[in-house]
């Protein structure tokens, strides 16, 4: 476990599971920690957007204030470089500090960032395409009130968003070779900027036409679940077919969403604390309960075997594992401690219960 930086510095990037911090941000500094190893320093995306706050919901606080969007940039850098293999400068786009909120992501394979950059629009930077000096900016009359980005796995340069009434799946369209919009659907609308260009080839319309606020592929990009905290269910969409099958259980207040790598078992979590494990052959879950305010975030392993998951109120994380092989839902908790950031907040684990 990497040490944890000390308060007023900031985080540059994480290079072996150490965490590399600088007093202040500069191009300098950049070249000399992350820039040697990779071979690239990653340029950092100035935009500005007066109306990103609001696109945010109630539930979800947005951070106002200097002191909240330095934690928010900070946030943000952590939860990027914890999930990717890139490293690179945190970029001046608000974020939650309290919500699992994908409004920033790096591309699986390429060195392609994608985040909310407006209250309708989504900001690509391309750093392998040698034209697009500037990013792109994807702009469509059907994306309302973006939420969250996913990018689509094993699906070359494919991004969708999370929106009002539905979801806008975007991909990269080269000249010769622009990407096919799904039948019956009008929707070719191309990105504004340099270099490559994108298009809208899907808009994946929800049956009640609420706000998308969580999204998560499968591992093989076949589907693509979707929730809102204004449903009781969420969606397993097949992409290729533009069908979504709701998955009802009372599930009403969903606030985040997690396919495991092995495609086994999902995850979905509510804001009023509780969760569920899922395994997805026959859809049947198994209820968990926490008093440690709910679920901020989650990550599985790479064989998709246990889940490590974080709280809104606790600075103790909770794994939990499968005792057997899928379909089993038999699993056990562990917690896991952090004491360092027990130290920094006073926050210990409390309750976290099968129910």
């Amino acid at each position: 476990m990497p040490s944890f930086p000390r308060p007023g510095s900031v985080t540059v990037c994480e290079i072996n599971r150490d965490l590399i911090t600088a007093e202040e941000l500069s191009d300098d500094g950049a070249k000399e920690t992350y820039g040697k190893v990779l071979g690239i320093v990653f340029s950092p995306v100035p935009f500005q957007s007066e109306n990103l706050s609001s696109a945010l919901s109630p539930e979800q606080g947005a951070i106002d204030g200097l002191n909240q969007r330095k934690s928010g940039l900070l946030w943000a850098a952590l939860q990027t470089v914890s999930t990717g293999s890139h490293f690179f400068r945190p970029i001046d786009v608000k974020l939650l500090q309290d919500v699992g909120f994908h409004g920033l992501g790096w591309h699986q394979h390429k060195h392609i960032l994608a985040f909310i950059s407006g209250l309708h629009q989504v900001t690509i930077r391309d750093y392998e395409d040698s034209e697009g000096k500037n990013p792109c900016a994807l702009i469509n009359e059907s994306q309302k009130d973006v939420r969250s980005l996913a990018w689509r796995p094993n699906g070359g340069r494919t991004l969708s968003v999370a929106c009002k009434r539905g979801i806008c799946i975007w991909a990269a369209s080269y000249q010769g070779n622009a990407p096919s919009v799904r039948s019956g659907v009008t929707l070719g609308t191309l990105s504004r900027g340099s270099g490559t260009k994108w298009t809208l080839v899907d808009f994946l319309r929800s049956p009640e036409h609420e706000q998308i606020t969580a999204l998560s592929w499968s591992p093989n990009g076949r589907y693509l679940a979707s929730a809102s905290f204004e449903s009781s269910s969420f969606i397993i969409w097949d992409v290729a077919q533009g069908v979504g099958t709701p998955i009802r259980r009372g599930l009403g207040g969903i606030s985040l969403l997690r396919w495991s790598p092995s495609g086994d078992y999902f995850f979905s979590a509510k804001f009023d604390g509780t969760f569920y494990l899922w395994e997805i052959n026959t859809w049947t879950s198994e209820p968990w309960s926490s008093t440690n305010g709910f679920v901020t975030g989650a990550a599985w392993d790479l064989d998709g075997s246990r889940i490590l998951i974080a709280f809104s109120e606790s600075s103790t994380l909770g794994s939990i594992h499968f005792a057997t092989r899928p379909p089993s839902l038999d699993a056990h908790l562990i917690p896991v401690e952090l004491p360092e950031i027990q130290s920094l907040t006073g926050r210990c684990f409390r309750v976290l219960y099968n129910i």
